[in-house]
């Protein structure tokens, strides 16, 4: 089993001072811009999706 993938860079400014928040699971907490945040996975795409 693999380990999940942490975010490298903040979503809202681009920093990478990016560290878990220990309030919330799964959030993280950019020291630059000083918020906090959570990525989730929603799924997979079907393969008869055209772009």
């Amino acid at each position: 089993m693999s380990e999940r993938s942490a975010p490298l860079y903040c979503p809202y400014c681009g920093d990478e001072d990016l560290r878990p928040n220990e309030a919330s699971h799964g959030a993280w907490e950019c020291h630059s811009c000083v918020r906090v945040f959570s990525v989730k996975f929603i799924g997979l795409l079907s393969k008869g999706v055209e772009k």
